[in-house]
């Protein structure tokens, strides 16, 4: 299976499956000399981690990551590092009865079409449990990141038709971690859980929008033509499990607009050039513009639900119905935004090595 890493300079390995021994990652490019130790790491993955709340799924995994290569004395070598998260609350039998009958909405039956084998227990390598690696090495793209002023930050903007207000950079930065649906609007987010608790005595699921957005990205990052930055983020995000959509600036509210509309006005601001408003969601032309990257991700409702679905018997050859059990996240956006952030950073941090922005040897002068 190939497809398994991400990035050029700044690079990830993803491996492992959903209730296989362990899953974990590879991160090649982190320069030398960012101080950093597991516990930057294991922050991360907690905010992902299972089980936290009534709108995740109840198995419970610590999580706890192992950082195996690429550190000395609390600093990066500029070697690779290997990093592995032990699963520890598998439960396989539970799939047994589904082993031959694809699940609507799953990845069941395109992987049987490509590979004529698959991992039956938990949706093997293509679960959201792959996702684990894709924290570990996010994080130590935003250490990197923090270094030259770019934070990155996610939220919930919309769960099951409930939106939320306009906020601004620091109120969601202050607030989205105070809700477990990641939403920083506090009314909303109370309509979500209720929204999430409905439809799951249902035994139903929900989908929303996670929205990602990154301050302090200079201008100038980027490489026009098949290597634009927006093109690569597109790629990060929609490369996420679930995600169906991606969105940059104004999105598809752009074919609504007129161009008098939709451009970005300049202006001089403290000396510097800057735009009048940000439709165009920090990218331009390919490049960034050094306003905020503003980018979304349109994120299906979780197939596994507890309702009967049609399907069909691969050894029988017929048509039959079926019941998932199992555990599974009601709804997917609130354990995704640290993941989509994840992704953001993995691309800024490859794009700003790649772009020069970041020398290599910078972090050790």
């Amino acid at each position: 299976m190939a497809g398994n890493v991400f990035g050029q300079m700044f690079r990830i390995t993803t491996w492992g499956e959903s209730h296989g021994r362990a899953v974990g990652v590879v991160v090649d490019g982190l320069p030398a000399g960012l101080p950093f130790s597991e516990a930057d790491i294991q922050k991360e993955l907690d905010r992902r981690r299972p089980g936290q709340s009534e709108v995740s799924t109840p198995r419970q995994e610590k999580d706890s990551v192992e950082v195996l290569s690429g550190v000395f004395e609390g600093m990066s070598t500029g070697t690779p590092i290997s990093m592995l998260v032990w699963n520890a609350d598998a439960r396989s039998t539970a799939y047994d009865a589904i082993k031959n009958t694809p699940r609507p909405g799953h990845a069941d039956f395109s992987y049987m079409a490509r590979y004529g084998v698959r991992d039956h227990r938990g949706g093997g390598r293509s679960s959201a449990r792959e996702t684990i690696g894709r924290v570990a090495g996010g994080a130590l793209a935003k250490l990197l990141l923090s270094r030259f002023g770019v934070r990155v930050v996610g939220h919930v903007q919309e769960l099951g038709g409930v939106r939320a207000k306009p906020l601004s950079f620091e109120e969601i930065l202050q607030n989205v971690e105070k809700t477990p649906v990641r939403c920083a609007d506090p009314e909303a987010a109370e309509k979500m859980l209720e929204k999430v608790a409905s439809l799951r005595q249902e035994g139903d699921s929900v989908g929303g929008i996670v929205e990602v957005i990154a301050r302090g990205v200079p201008a100038g990052l980027g490489e026009p033509v098949f290597d634009r930055l927006d093109a690569d983020l597109a790629k990060a995000l929609m490369s996420i499990p679930a995600v169906k959509g991606f969105e940059l600036g104004a999105g598809f509210e752009a074919a609504r607009l007129r161009g008098s509309e939709m451009n970005d006005p300049f202006c001089m601001e403290e000396g510097h050039v800057t735009c009048m408003s940000n439709n165009a969601g920090g990218v331009l032309g390919g490049i960034s513009s050094g306003l905020d990257i503003v980018c979304r991700a349109a994120v299906k409702p979780t197939p596994s639900i507890g309702k009967p679905q049609r399907t069909v018997d691969l050894s029988s050859g017929e048509d039959t119905e079926i019941e998932i059990k199992g555990r599974h996240d009601p709804t997917i956006p609130p354990r995704m935004v640290p993941v989509a952030e994840a992704m953001v950073a993995l691309v800024l941090a490859d794009h700003m090595l790649r772009s020069g922005f970041i020398n290599p040897r910078t972090l050790l002068e």
